[in-house]
């Protein structure tokens, strides 16, 4: 079984000819609980894509970078004028390569993202970033404009593992990128890699892990090779032109990870993510100081504005003053139009770029909120805030489910918090499937 399958795919979505207006609600009333947002931005440019890359990015469109950060401003501020100018915490700029952007146009989004929503003092603003030889340069520009974490794209140290996966750097050039961050003044550097390739030795994956940690990044991301429908990988796989993953291997090369990471003293906070830490961890579910506080958001079930083509975002219905009630829709989720030219036309014409929504009703956003939740392994899902959030108790929604994967020895309680166990980590299927709503 895959260990990194836990996340489930987003409901179907509704598309809606023509979408009402996601930033308000029936009565004209802006959307949003009044807590801070993450805010995602996505850039969907790359130099080049990667065989097994199923995101919403594309190649020589160069000519479109200049209208297409008109229409993301535009966007931006339609949305921070239709919720209030509401407060952000984090701020991810994902992509593709947001780093293909020349940096005037990188610090006009940024820009516009400080003049239009009210930052929280030490907001986590992240970039993602590719280690090949375009980027060093470029680190000390994206420092200035204020970007105080980076995520780079390393993926193996294995050569021949990056030819497979169609990057276009080598190993050594994923060392001198993170010297190159380092001093560019990076305190917060997140790499990620890639295991579970057709046939991947495990010495290969062993000498990735001791490569990586021999760099000392304050967080590692690591994610099980994935075949997504409509991308050259499964074409190959369909073809037999390439094995298929093994989930099998996948997992012994995953508790390989775990145990080596540990041992390194990373603390492992979500089922493919570590991160080191400040503070002692006396209490079992604190988050290391490391830890993606942009991507707690989605694991936390909480509210994100995702702005760009083909963003998703989540708001929740009502004001801080609107108790929860247990028949309230609670909240709407929605993607915007994917194509950037037909994104580009869609902001000018409409305002807005929205292609499909979801309402999501009381039974989903609980499932949501256990599936996602049991993804932070330390933090897991407490009584304390499912009751608040949904004003049900959790024993008395998921009782029974809960009751057969302890005895399975997938979870465990620790304290107020269900947590899945080392068992759990590997057969995530199971423990999502046992949520989802009839």
């Amino acid at each position: 079984m895959n260990p990194h399958t836990l996340l489930p795919e987003p409901p179907p979505m509704v598309a809606l000819e023509p979408p009402e207006d996601p930033r308000r609600d029936r009565s004209g009333r802006a959307r949003c609980s009044g807590q801070p947002l993450g805010l995602y931005i996505h850039i969907p440019f790359c130099l080049e894509r990667c065989p097994y890359c199923d995101f919403n990015t594309y190649a020589g469109l160069d000519h479109l970078f200049e209208p297409y950060v008109d229409a993301l401003v535009a966007e931006l501020q339609g949305w921070a004028q239709a919720l209030g100018h509401p407060r952000v915490d984090t701020v991810f700029l994902g992509g593709g390569t947001p780093t293909v952007l020349p940096s005037r146009l990188l610090a006009r989004i940024l820009e516009s993202v400080a003049q239009a929503y009210r930052l929280e003092p030490g907001c986590e603003i992240t970039s993602e970033a590719n280690p090949g030889t375009g980027d060093r340069p470029r680190f000390a520009a994206l420092r200035s404009l204020g970007i105080n974490r980076l995520s780079m794209g390393a993926q193996s140290f294995q050569a021949h593992e990056l030819r497979f996966l169609g990057r276009g750097h080598g190993p050594e050039d994923v060392v001198r990128a993170f010297r190159a961050a380092r001093a560019a003044g990076f305190e917060n550097i997140n790499l990620d890699f890639i295991f579970g390739l057709p046939e991947q030795a495990p010495e290969d994956w062993a000498d990735t892990l001791d490569q990586a940690l021999a760099l000392a990044p304050e967080h590692l991301s690591l994610y099980s090779l994935m075949v997504e429908p409509h991308t050259p990988l499964f074409h190959w796989v369909q073809r037999g032109r390439v094995s298929p993953p093994d989930d099998d291997r996948a997992a012994w090369l995953y508790e390989m990870a775990l145990d080596r990471l540990e041992g390194a003293g990373y603390i492992q906070y979500e089922i493919s993510n570590w991160a080191r830490t400040h503070q002692a961890q006396g209490d079992p579910a604190a988050q290391p100081t490391y830890a993606c506080r942009h991507n707690l958001h989605y694991w936390r079930n909480e509210e994100y504005l995702g702005v760009g083509a083909g963003a998703c975002g989540h708001l929740c219905r009502g004001a801080p003053p609107l108790a929860w009630r247990p028949e309230a829709l609670h909240g709407i989720r929605w993607e915007n139009h994917r194509p950037v030219a037909g994104y580009i036309r869609r902001i000018q014409d409409r305002g807005h770029a929205v292609r499909t929504q979801d309402p999501i009703s009381p039974a989903m956003a609980m499932a949501e909120s256990m599936m996602l939740g049991l993804r932070l392994v330390r933090e897991g899902v407490s009584r304390e805030r499912f009751a608040r959030r949904h004003s049900r108790g959790l024993d008395q929604v998921y009782g029974a489910p809960i009751a057969e994967l302890e005895q399975e020895g997938l979870v465990e309680w620790v304290g107020d918090c269900l947590r899945l166990t080392r068992r759990g980590l590997l057969l995530g299927n199971r423990v999502a499937m046992a949520f989802l709503p009839d």
